[in-house]
């Protein structure tokens, strides 16, 4: 015999229906919360159409695509133009050996326990 909330539960039954109950209400909710987070993500990431108001004369602007040698220079240029930013470094690598004085962090002794005194 189960006894919850005042109410008591004797047969297998009654046990079954609270099981499946409770399954159909678990996956109910995962059901919806993958709903509600699917019409989020369409909410969020609908891209909306772009007007652009670049007109030459009543008639839009042509995009014109690049060619390798003139994305060359633009990307040439902007290398030298961002390595102006930066620090010259000598770009050698040093090691020095430093001696330090016994320290307890390091001590390996530490971590050990004392052996126990038979009797």
């Amino acid at each position: 015999m189960i006894i919850l909330a005042n109410t008591t539960i004797t047969g297998w039954s009654e046990m079954l229906w609270i099981a499946l109950i409770s399954i159909c209400l678990v996956f109910t909710t995962l059901v919806l919360l993958i709903g509600v987070m699917k019409l989020f993500g369409y909410i969020f990431s609908h891209k909306k159409p772009v007007t652009t108001a670049a007109t030459v004369s009543g008639s839009p602007i042509a995009h014109t695509q690049l060619h390798e040698d003139e994305v060359a220079a633009i990307m040439t240029a902007l290398r030298l133009y961002m390595s102006a930013f930066h620090d010259r470094e000598s770009e050698v690598l040093t090691i020095h050996s430093i001696k330090r004085a016994y320290s307890p962090w390091n001590s390996k002794i530490h971590g050990l326990t004392d052996m126990p005194n038979k009797k």
